[in-house]
């Protein structure tokens, strides 16, 4: 079964940096969207930004520039780059991505565990 194994979170100085990596990892069929969700305390989820499997991009509006979402095909695995980070952008970040199995006719929408990212002085 195919997992999304996440990792990069961690505490920030606003205006700092960080990246999120995100491997697909266990029995992979065909990767489709990859993608970064948020959830903050009070807040509804939202999209960060997705990547399709041709390197077509998307970002939330809230994104500005700062962030940069990219995938590595041959290491089935997504990144975000996090850039000029503020305490808004303080949340959990979740990666996604959907994994179709052709011979079955089965997609499977696979969620990581979160990883927690604290923009703070």
């Amino acid at each position: 079964q195919v997992q999304a194994v996440e990792s990069g979170g961690g505490l920030v100085q606003p205006g700092g940096s960080l990246k999120l990596s995100c491997a697909a990892s266990g029995r992979i069929f065909s990767l489709h969207d990859m993608g970064w969700y948020r959830l903050a305390p009070g807040k509804e989820r939202e999209l960060v930004a997705s990547i399709s499997s041709g390197g077509t991009t998307k970002y939330g509006d809230f994104v500005k520039g700062r962030f940069t979402i990219s995938r590595d095909n041959a290491k089935n695995t997504v990144y975000l780059q996090l850039n000029s980070l503020k305490p808004e952008d303080t949340a959990v970040y979740y990666c996604t991505f959907r994994d179709v199995d052709y011979a079955a006719g089965i997609e499977y929408d696979v969620w990581g565990q979160g990883t927690q990212v604290t923009v703070s002085s």
